[in-house]
Protein backbone atom coordinates (compact mmCIF):
# COMPACT_ATOMS: atom_id res chain seq x y z
CA UNK A 1 0.00 0.00 0.00
CA UNK A 2 1.69 3.97 -1.03
CA UNK A 3 1.03 6.40 1.50
CA UNK A 4 2.64 9.94 1.06
CA UNK A 5 3.67 10.99 4.91
CA UNK A 6 3.48 14.16 6.49
CA UNK A 7 5.80 15.53 8.89
CA UNK A 8 5.11 14.18 12.49
CA UNK A 9 3.57 11.52 10.97
CA UNK A 10 4.22 8.10 12.71
CA UNK A 11 5.08 4.98 11.31
CA UNK A 12 4.22 1.85 12.97
CA UNK A 13 6.00 -1.70 12.48
CA UNK A 14 4.85 -3.93 14.83
CA UNK A 15 5.13 -2.50 18.33
CA UNK A 16 7.60 0.12 17.52
CA UNK A 17 6.74 3.65 16.15
CA UNK A 18 8.91 6.07 14.35
CA UNK A 19 8.27 9.46 13.50
CA UNK A 20 8.82 11.41 10.38
CA UNK A 21 10.18 14.73 10.57
CA UNK A 22 10.65 16.93 7.36
CA UNK A 23 14.16 18.11 6.72
CA UNK A 24 14.19 19.11 3.34
CA UNK A 25 17.80 20.74 1.78
CA UNK A 26 19.57 18.04 0.17
CA UNK A 27 16.44 16.93 -1.36
CA UNK A 28 12.84 18.50 -1.27
CA UNK A 29 11.87 14.78 0.55
CA UNK A 30 14.52 14.45 2.67
CA UNK A 31 13.58 12.96 6.35
CA UNK A 32 14.65 12.34 9.38
CA UNK A 33 13.30 10.11 11.86
CA UNK A 34 13.24 9.72 15.52
CA UNK A 35 12.50 6.54 17.17
CA UNK A 36 12.40 5.61 21.61
CA UNK A 37 13.98 2.61 22.11
CA UNK A 38 14.28 0.79 25.89
CA UNK A 39 17.71 -1.06 26.83
CA UNK A 40 18.05 -2.25 30.26
CA UNK A 41 15.13 -0.59 31.85
CA UNK A 42 16.03 3.10 30.15
CA UNK A 43 14.64 4.90 27.40
CA UNK A 44 16.60 6.22 24.81
CA UNK A 45 15.61 9.06 22.18
CA UNK A 46 16.94 7.65 18.50
CA UNK A 47 17.49 9.67 15.14
CA UNK A 48 18.04 8.28 12.06
CA UNK A 49 19.23 11.64 9.79
CA UNK A 50 18.09 11.39 6.08
CA UNK A 51 21.30 14.09 4.91
CA UNK A 52 22.56 17.13 6.02
CA UNK A 53 25.02 17.37 3.23
CA UNK A 54 25.66 20.47 1.08
CA UNK A 55 27.32 18.33 -1.98
CA UNK A 56 29.75 19.93 -4.25
CA UNK A 57 27.77 21.55 -7.03
CA UNK A 58 24.55 22.65 -4.95
CA UNK A 59 23.58 26.00 -5.64
CA UNK A 60 22.05 27.70 -2.60
CA UNK A 61 21.55 31.16 -4.15
CA UNK A 62 19.74 31.40 -7.41
CA UNK A 63 18.35 27.94 -7.64
CA UNK A 64 15.21 28.16 -9.86
CA UNK A 65 14.80 24.23 -10.02
CA UNK A 66 14.88 24.49 -6.13
CA UNK A 67 13.87 28.16 -5.25
CA UNK A 68 13.99 27.83 -1.55
CA UNK A 69 16.56 25.68 -0.81
CA UNK A 70 18.24 27.69 1.38
CA UNK A 71 15.16 28.28 3.66
CA UNK A 72 14.70 24.43 3.58
CA UNK A 73 18.01 24.08 4.77
CA UNK A 74 17.54 26.49 7.78
CA UNK A 75 14.35 24.25 8.45
CA UNK A 76 16.66 21.36 8.52
CA UNK A 77 19.27 22.88 11.05
CA UNK A 78 16.20 24.28 12.99
CA UNK A 79 14.39 20.57 13.32
CA UNK A 80 17.46 18.37 14.15
CA UNK A 81 18.73 20.91 16.76
CA UNK A 82 15.16 20.65 18.85
CA UNK A 83 15.24 16.87 18.27
CA UNK A 84 15.88 15.18 22.33
CA UNK A 85 19.04 12.62 20.95
CA UNK A 86 20.72 10.21 22.83
CA UNK A 87 21.89 8.17 19.57
CA UNK A 88 22.26 9.17 16.16
CA UNK A 89 22.11 6.94 12.95
CA UNK A 90 22.05 8.15 9.34
CA UNK A 91 21.70 7.57 6.11
CA UNK A 92 25.55 6.77 6.04
CA UNK A 93 27.92 5.01 8.29
CA UNK A 94 30.34 7.62 8.44
CA UNK A 95 27.85 10.58 10.12
CA UNK A 96 27.99 8.66 13.16
CA UNK A 97 31.12 6.68 13.15
CA UNK A 98 29.58 3.11 12.95
CA UNK A 99 33.00 1.55 12.26
CA UNK A 100 34.55 3.16 15.58
CA UNK A 101 30.81 2.61 17.32
CA UNK A 102 31.04 -0.75 16.41
CA UNK A 103 34.38 -1.61 17.23
CA UNK A 104 33.93 -0.28 20.77
CA UNK A 105 30.98 -2.55 20.96
CA UNK A 106 32.89 -5.65 20.39
CA UNK A 107 35.24 -4.80 22.88
CA UNK A 108 33.02 -5.01 25.79
CA UNK A 109 32.24 -1.13 25.79
CA UNK A 110 28.04 -0.64 26.91
CA UNK A 111 26.03 1.35 24.62
CA UNK A 112 28.73 2.23 22.42
CA UNK A 113 26.29 3.90 20.10
CA UNK A 114 24.70 6.32 23.20
CA UNK A 115 26.62 9.70 21.74
CA UNK A 116 24.45 12.56 22.57
CA UNK A 117 27.46 14.77 22.22
CA UNK A 118 28.27 13.40 18.75
CA UNK A 119 25.46 14.06 17.68
CA UNK A 120 25.58 17.89 18.72
CA UNK A 121 29.29 17.48 17.03
CA UNK A 122 27.63 16.43 13.40
CA UNK A 123 24.74 18.93 13.12
CA UNK A 124 27.05 21.48 14.13
CA UNK A 125 29.20 20.67 11.87
CA UNK A 126 27.69 20.22 8.64
CA UNK A 127 25.56 23.74 9.65
CA UNK A 128 28.73 25.69 9.71
CA UNK A 129 29.80 23.91 6.02
CA UNK A 130 26.16 24.86 5.03
CA UNK A 131 26.52 28.37 6.57
CA UNK A 132 30.01 28.47 4.57
CA UNK A 133 29.12 27.94 1.33
CA UNK A 134 25.90 29.95 1.16
CA UNK A 135 28.05 33.16 2.46
CA UNK A 136 30.32 31.73 -0.30
CA UNK A 137 27.23 31.76 -2.97
CA UNK A 138 25.99 35.01 -1.91
CA UNK A 139 28.83 36.87 -2.33
CA UNK A 140 29.87 35.20 -5.57
CA UNK A 141 26.00 36.39 -6.61
CA UNK A 142 26.92 40.41 -5.80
Amino acid sequence: MDHVLHDGEEVKVGGTALVAHLTPGHTKGCTTWTIQVTEGGKTYDVVIIGSPNVNPGYKLVNNTSYPQIAEDYERLWRVLKSLPCDTFLGAHGSYFGLEGKYALMHEGRANAFIDPGGYKRFVAEKEQEFRSELSKQKAAAK
